[in-house]
């Protein structure tokens, strides 16, 4: 799951030329799967999927601590917290978080339907090649 974090962010990193002292777009991923799982689950569903992944989260990176998600689904507090921490750090919290949220998609809805969804999100990355890995629980768990 990190490494299909790690390969999406950097995705759409490139694709969008983020500066570095821009936090704006620092959980775009996030923000790109929001409206396609909340026209699944609701946003309610997908709140408390991001609310989870959070949790998780923050068990292996202290500063997502900090990090509340919005009745919209939407993370708050990251824009303050990017200025503030090592870019080598911040990047490790957006994977973490992001592995965590997969890693939930695919024990809640499947291998196939999650990789489907995000392979309609980004069709430009191949999922054939195992980056799912083989269940949810392990996908939680993946370095």
């Amino acid at each position: 799951m990190r490494n299909l974090a790690k390969e999406l962010i950097g995705y759409e990193a490139s694709r969008h030329k983020f500066s570095e002292a821009g936090a704006l777009h620092a959980y775009h991923v996030t923000d790109k799967l929001r409206p396609h799982l909340a026209n699944l689950m609701g946003i309610g569903g997908f709140r408390a999927l991001l609310l989870r992944a959070l949790v998780l989260a923050k068990a292996e990176v202290s500063w997502l601590g900090a990090v509340r998600v919005k009745a919209d689904g939407t993370l708050d507090g990251v824009d303050q917290l990017h200025s503030q921490i090592d870019p080598a750090e911040f990047l490790e919290g957006k994977v973490v978080l992001l592995a965590q949220l997969f890693g939930l998609l695919v024990a809640f809805i499947g291998l196939n339907l999650a990789s489907h969804i995000v392979s309609e999100i980004w069709p430009g990355i191949s999922f054939k090649d195992g980056k799912f890995g083989g269940s949810g629980g392990e996908g939680e768990k993946a370095k």
